[in-house]
C-alpha cells in the first residue's frame, strides 16, 4: 500500500462521513433554525426549547434514511 492509496482511502472516508451525516446535520439545522425564529418572535428564551423538536426530528431522519444510510456504509466497507 503506497502513500497516494491512503491519501485517497482517507479522502472517500471523510467524503462518506460528510455524505452519511449530511442528511441528520441538514434537519437539526433547519429545525434549530425554525426554532429560533419561533423563539425570536415570541421572545422565549428557553434554552431546552430547540433540545426536543430536534430530537424528534432526527429520530424521524434516522428511521426515514436509516436504511439508506446502512446500504452506503456497507457498500462503502466492501
Amino acid at each position: 500500500m503506497d502513500t497516494a492509496m491512503v491519501v485517497d482511502l482517507g479522502r472517500q472516508a471523510l467524503w462518506m462521513t460528510m455524505l452519511v451525516s449530511a442528511p441528520m446535520l441538514l434537519v437539526a439545522l433547519v429545525v434549530g433554525l425554525v426554532v429560533g425564529i419561533f423563539q425570536a418572535a415570541t421572545s422565549i428564551n428557553e434554552q431546552t426549547l430547540s433540545f426536543i423538536p430536534k430530537v424528534f426530528a432526527i429520530g424521524l431522519t434516522v428511521a426515514i434514511m436509516g436504511g439508506w444510510m446502512i446500504n452506503t456504509m456497507v457498500d462503502y466497507t466492501k
